[in-house]
């Protein structure tokens, strides 16, 4: 077994969608970035390729490539799953945190442990996702950006 854990910042933006977890969240500006910025997905990735000693996203999906500009982050994600599985990786379980004042995400919680679920060919069981607000601290809680962290085990060859 290894064990990864992944990172991901972003400020909003006005006149973005916001996407988490691969749920249209309507009512709230999106996040800024080259893809479309989903700070949950982009975490996960993170978590996995880490796990596997394989880079992080910005290595293999370079903000620098017009073939990933304002890409669906879910597809990001199956590329990353795609790499795992080629080194002989299988996803055990994610357990993964949204750090945001505002939208409430609980409503959206199921949708999105479907979708990493279905992404990465486990159980819904092993996709964990929980969201908290910083309590008003910081450029989370002044609402300038959202953050999100997530840890993941994988089986080794």
């Amino acid at each position: 077994m290894r064990i990864g854990i992944g990172i991901d910042v972003h400020p909003f933006a006005e006149g973005r969608k916001l996407v988490l977890g691969g749920v249209y969240i309507p009512g709230h500006d999106g996040l800024e970035g080259h893809s479309d910025a989903d700070v949950l997905l982009h975490a996960i990735s993170d978590a996995l390729l880490g796990a596997a000693a394989l880079g992080d996203i910005g290595l293999h999906f370079p903000n620098t490539s017009e073939e990933f500009k304002d890409i669906d982050s879910m597809i990001l994600l199956k590329q990353v799953v795609k790499l795992l599985k080629k080194s002989g990786y299988k996803t055990v379980n994610v357990d993964a945190m949204l750090l945001l004042e505002a939208p409430k995400i609980a409503p959206h919680i199921m949708e999105m442990r479907k979708n990493i679920a279905r992404c990465l060919g486990v159980e819904i069981g092993a996709v964990s996702v929980k969201a908290t607000t910083n309590e008003k601290l910081g450029y989370i809680g002044r609402e300038e950006g959202a953050a999100a962290h997530a840890v993941c085990l994988i089986q080794t060859p």
